[in-house]
């Protein structure tokens, strides 16, 4: 959520830098300011009402004492009650529809974002790795490797729940099970996280912390009417689980990271982009949090995303970084990384990771603070990123390692967590 004050002090700024993420979200600011305005000045008359029925009640006491009839004045003071009482609805009402305004306002891009409309105006900050070369065979995408090798089963996840889900059967699950121990082991083991299983079931007040909500509950699984969600990521707990919290300085950087399913009705639109596992309505994810100090928070975005980027760097996978534009930001985000990861079957680079700063945006909306020098409460800064989602790195893995002989080898990091070095 944005600060107030900025929108007080620089609204044509504020304007300005949303209008470069596109959709109108920058018409909401006039409505907020007058929000604001309205409250301010109903809380104002509340108090100076108050000051005067105050007065008031005093001389009625010196009144009744004095044997002097007070039915007028008490009159008087029931008239000024009733109308601070009104004066407060509205200042009530005037404040919730701005925090409900602020809650749909997505956070401003960095300044030095790249300003673009779409994708197509990513910048690609680096590359890591070459292409694969396959020599005398064509490479299969990883649903006919799947098929042919007995890894997972579309049409058995259908007649258990609907199209979207997949089983992963025999050798395939046991290597979904090595990749999500692979990922913790070298996050908790070399980069210093500390490891978190939390529940896969939200509250509503988490998913509007971290901004899910109210902007994309249709894209959510609701339960018991809205009040709970199943987790459409990790960073939703478990960043939430410092939601109206004061942090001690000397903790920071607060690194956190958790394994999860993860829930999403929208799984996009058919064609080669949604082709088999690519896109689903339940995947799993190692998630990577960050809470830090605001000083440290973009340094600590270039930390982030190269821990992101060793596990495909320790599997031998190509992969390149990109920048996201202003257009392309996701809602919460003041800066992001996606990293892409080469699937040769396939033809084309996966987002296997998105690595954010989202500034104070989410610890404003979920009121988590550290306390400065000063004894003064700010609100830390907090980052995340896909350490990684397992889907497409699965694909781009299998693609990547397939064999002449129709076997998949394995990275050695592999080895002992699957048991094996090959599939096949």
């Amino acid at each position: 959520m944005l600060d107030i004050r900025l929108l007080r002090e620089d609204p044509d700024g504020v304007r300005e830098r949303l209008k470069t993420r596109g959709g109108d979200s920058w018409t909401l600011v006039d409505e907020v300011l007058a929000c604001d305005e309205k409250r301010r000045a109903g809380e104002t008359e509340r108090q100076r009402l108050q000051g005067e029925r105050n007065r008031i009640s005093k001389d009625i006491g010196i009144k009744k004492k004095n044997g002097d009839d007070t039915t007028a004045i008490e009159a008087e003071v029931r008239g000024i009650g009733d109308e601070i009482k009104r004066i407060g609805e509205e200042a009530d009402a005037a404040d919730a529809r701005q925090r409900e305004l602020l809650l749909n306002i997505p956070n401003l891009p960095h300044a030095a974002c790249p300003v673009g409309a779409d994708e197509t105006a990513n910048p690609v900050v680096r590359t890591w790795g070459e292409k694969p070369v396959f020599s005398g065979f064509e490479p299969l995408d990883h649903v006919a490797l799947g098929e042919k090798l007995g890894l997972f089963d579309f049409e058995l996840a259908a007649k258990i729940s609907s199209s979207g889900f997949i089983a992963f059967t025999g050798p395939g699950a046991r290597l979904q099970r090595a990749l999500i121990q692979f990922l913790l082991n070298l996050h908790t083991g070399q980069h210093g996280y500390r490891e978190i299983y939390p529940p896969f079931i939200i509250n509503r007040d988490c998913m509007i912390g971290t901004g899910q909500l109210p902007k994309f509950e249709d894209d959510m699984y609701g339960l018991e009417d809205g009040a709970f969600f199943l987790a459409p990521t990790a960073e939703v707990p478990v960043t939430n689980l410092y939601r109206d919290t004061i942090v001690k300085p000397e903790e920071f950087p607060l690194k956190l990271t958790a394994y999860t399913p993860c829930f999403r009705r929208e799984a996009g639109s058919a064609g080669r982009e949604s082709r088999g596992m690519i896109r689903m309505h339940q995947f799993d994810k190692v998630e990577l949090v960050n809470i830090v100090h605001p000083d440290r928070s973009f340094e600590q975005l270039e930390i982030l995303t190269a821990e992101a980027e060793k596990v495909l760097q320790l599997l031998g996978l190509h992969y390149r970084v990109i920048e996201l534009c202003s257009g392309d930001l996701g809602f919460s985000s003041a800066k992001t990384y996606d990293i892409e990861v080469w699937a040769p079957g396939h033809g084309a680079y996966l987002e296997v990771s998105s690595c954010s700063n989202f500034v104070d945006y989410q610890a404003r909306r979920m009121k988590l603070r550290y306390k400065e020098e000063d004894g003064k409460n700010q609100h830390c800064h907090t980052l995340n990123g896909s350490g990684t989602a397992l889907p497409r790195l699965y694909v781009a893995l299998i693609e990547t390692y397939q064999q002449p002989d129709g076997s998949i080898r394995l990275p050695e990091a592999l080895h002992g967590l699957f048991g094996g070095d090959r599939i096949g």
